[in-house]
């Protein structure tokens, strides 16, 4: 099971799908609490906004990334809020989450795979299920501020007595934690109280950049053989040398680079979201201090481009296209890496954080997991108890042979 795999928008006949599109400020659904209520809503209320804004104060995606995201992919996900209010009827945090349809298989090797088709036959939905995934739907997820404590307990706590009546009114067969790095641990970890279950996601990686240039990186991190390997891929891209160009903006080059991303996923084994031309452009124009695209030119042509948000000295690598005509040939992936750190290192980045999956180079850079977390149950208890018995088994961490060379990999359990 891994959030990566294949997705489903949300059927439109569903009733809550059909219900938010014709009212998307009403209030779908609202359960008592011990803390006040909970609600569900399509679109954040007005007079709610401030309480949205603040509770992503200082994270590396802040509001505005939810805001492009839940617009620019609604095609894909069906994104929701969660509005938790006290007795007095104050909202005192928002928490985004999205239905969407999972297939628990994706990420298995080929031999569980191959067991399914049988089964498939004659219950095609077997092991398709309906999830309620609280977090982001392209990216990493973060559990909102409290409005009066500025701490995310509080929210801990009403995310883990409201999940449940929530799921079942939506008609999930699963409750999700998407993607949640290690650092929420202390804090999920309680969930745990409430029937979920932790299992390792995809990890994304990291890169200390505690080194004064690129070659003294490659002397002092990058084994002989790597390091070899390196510099023999960039002298053969020297003849014929690719300009790089940071814009804060990538709207006027989104044509082009847009198809260079669709190569890229289409390469992919495992997916999830799909970005649109929408996704690219509101980024910068959202959020233009943090968001830096990097573009590659070969002869005045695009043919590699990375999506990065850089944020208190730190630089997410988040999405990448290559042109596959020249990307083998002239070993391009590498390069873009290369110029991305050197980029980071001129502009005093400290940490280069990358996505999930490409895990060899990753390795062979002596780049380190950064864990994230899935924490998962079944609404119904019977369906819990077997579900953690059996996720353990989807997890496709344990089939990556590559991911158990790092030396952190312990870390993910």
């Amino acid at each position: 099971m891994h959030p990566s795999g294949s997705s489903a928008q949300e059927p439109k006949t569903e009733s809550l799908a059909r219900t938010l599109d014709s009212h998307p400020s009403s209030i779908y659904f609202s359960a008592k609490t011990s803390f006040g209520s909970a609600l569900i809503v399509g679109t954040i209320p007005p007079e709610d906004y401030e309480v949205w804004v603040a509770g992503f104060d200082g994270y590396p995606v802040d509001h505005r990334y939810y805001e492009v995201v839940h617009e620019s992919l609604k095609g894909q996900f069906a994104h929701y809020y969660l509005l938790f209010k006290d007795a007095g009827g104050t909202t005192r945090a928002i928490q985004p989450f999205l239905i969407v349809s999972q297939d628990l298989a994706t990420g298995t090797p080929a031999a569980i795979r191959n067991l399914l088709v049988p089964i498939r036959r004659r219950f095609p939905g077997f092991l398709k299920l309906r999830m309620l995934m609280v977090g982001c739907s392209a990216g990493e997820g973060d559990v909102v501020l409290e409005k009066e404590s500025r701490d995310i307990a509080w929210t801990v706590e009403a995310l883990k007595e409201s999940l449940v009546p929530v799921a079942r009114r939506l008609k999930a067969m699963l409750i999700v934690f998407k993607d949640f790095p290690k650092i929420y641990r202390p804090s999920l970890d309680r969930l745990r109280l409430a029937g979920f279950t932790r299992v390792p996601s995809m990890p994304a990686t990291k890169l200390n950049l505690d080194f004064p240039d690129f070659e003294a990186y490659l002397k002092t991190r990058v084994g002989y053989t790597m390091r070899k390997n390196l510099r023999r891929k960039f002298r053969k891209t020297a003849g014929q040398p690719f300009e790089c160009e940071v814009v804060a903006d990538i709207s006027p080059y989104v044509d082009e680079v847009f198809p260079l991303y669709q190569q890229t996923l289409g390469r992919s084994a495992l997916k999830f979201e799909e970005l649109t031309k929408s996704y690219l452009c509101d980024l910068g124009r959202r959020m233009p201090e943090r968001a830096r695209f990097l573009l590659w030119r070969q002869g005045g042509r695009i043919v590699a481009f990375a999506s990065t948000i850089v944020h208190q000295g730190v630089l997410r690598d988040n999405y990448i296209g290559l042109d596959y005509s020249v990307a083998l040939d002239y070993h391009l992936y590498f390069v873009t890496w290369r110029d991305t750190i050197v980029w980071a290192l001129k502009n005093g980045i400290h940490t280069y954080h990358s996505a999930p999956l490409n895990y060899d180079p990753k390795y062979h850079f002596r780049m380190e997991l950064e864990p994230l977390d899935l924490y998962v149950r079944a609404p119904n208890s019977w369906m819990n108890a077997i579900f953690r018995r059996i996720l353990p088994l989807l997890e496709p961490t344990r089939y990556d042979p590559v991911i158990r060379k790092f030396s952190n990999a312990k870390e993910l359990w």
